[in-house]
């Protein structure tokens, strides 16, 4: 689709900032007490506040101002994902030593994997949606279902399927893990170990800081960093997903067709290669983020407003329940593998104040 023609810009145009007031809303309503301390992040109430309006509200939308939402929930979307990489530097992602790198590494690939196999093979679900399902519970959450998304060619109700799953039990998540931790339901572990479970296993950055930080500011901080260990999994995931996706095409086909491989991928890698020389100033840098979360949310608020509520009842409840099986393993599997790791190379807690 076209969307700066001569004819067409300034449809696009308007549908942008149409989208931007819903983003901007959001960015709002986010900063009360019961969205705060629920851990609602701002994406969230994006995507509902555009999902309420294009389902209730839609007729008093101009359809030409559609090129604008879908610019939105594309190429808007795809920048917002290269300048993620702001969010994280590779001294980071070293600082957390031999034992969070292994334990994100292997709950990012085993939870994807049972993940897709119980939505594919035993609840017989789509693989777009399995897959969109499996990435937010895998890596990073909405952010990771809406990377995902242009690699699978979802439709927009799928992505808000995906992303209702990671609402739910990431939140549930954020409330759940201090008190099985301070009940003393974690045995064995301590607070650095602690705070790579949570980092490992719980959904969203918010949700990770809501955990993280229930426990002190000291497992806070591993619990985040642990977090950008898989954020930065994203990549080599996209890339394999892309080839396995065209693969199984190819196959299908009997033929053979061209691998895609998501640009903007790449240059969310190439920027937190760049943010890992420090070359900006911090205040530069958070600039940046806030503009980040800013294309995030209005990205979702499109994705929000292409999103209709019929197209729910036709996959029913089978998303939760694969979600659900993804949620008992990362808590119940992400305590053994972080428990089994961690003796043999230790939490690496000294790095982070903690341990």
């Amino acid at each position: 689709m076209s969307f700066f023609t001569k004819e067409n810009w300034k449809n696009t145009l308007n549908g942008v900032w149409f989208v931007a007031l819903f983003a901007m809303s959001a960015i709002y309503l986010a900063q009360f007490p019961i969205f705060k301390n629920l851990g609602i992040h701002t994406l969230i109430i994006a995507i509902v506040l555009g999902m309420i309006y294009g389902n209730f509200l839609k007729s008093h939308f101009p359809e030409s101002w559609t090129p604008g939402i879908t610019f939105s929930a594309k190429l808007i979307l795809r920048g917002a994902i290269i300048l993620y990489g702001f969010r994280l530097t590779f001294q980071q992602i070293f600082a957390v030593g031999v034992s969070g790198l292994t334990v994100d590494l292997i709950m990012v690939v085993s939870t994807f994997l049972i993940g897709s196999f119980v939505a594919i093979k035993l609840l017989k679900l789509d693989k777009q949606t399995s897959f969109l399902t499996a990435s937010g519970a895998s890596i990073c959450g909405a952010a990771a279902v809406l990377a995902t998304e242009p690699v699978v060619k979802a439709e927009a109700h799928k992505s808000a399927i995906a992303v209702s799953t990671v609402v739910l039990f990431g939140t549930i998540s954020m409330f759940l893990y201090p008190i099985l931790y301070n009940s003393g339901l974690l045995p064995n572990m301590d607070l650095a170990a602690y705070g790579i479970y949570v980092g490992a296993t719980v959904h969203e950055v918010a949700h990770v800081v809501g955990a993280g930080v229930s426990c002190g500011m000291a497992s806070c901080d591993t619990s985040v960093v642990i977090k950008m260990g898989r954020v930065i999994l994203l990549i080599p995931f996209l890339l394999i997903l892309g080839w396995y996706l065209t693969k199984s095409s190819a196959e299908g086909e009997k033929g053979t067709t061209k691998l895609v491989i998501p640009w903007f991928a790449i240059g969310f890698l190439a920027v937190a290669g760049f943010n890992s020389l420090e070359l900006l100033p911090k205040n530069v840098v958070d600039t940046i983020i806030e503009l980040d979360n800013f294309m995030l949310a209005m990205a979702m608020a499109a994705l929000g407003l292409s999103t209709n509520f019929a197209k729910f009842k036709e996959v029913g409840m089978k998303p939760i329940y694969a979600a659900l099986t993804m949620f008992i393993w990362l808590l119940v599997g992400g305590y053994f593998i972080t428990m089994g790791v961690t003796s043999l190379f230790g939490s690496g807690g000294h790095a982070f104040g903690v341990g």
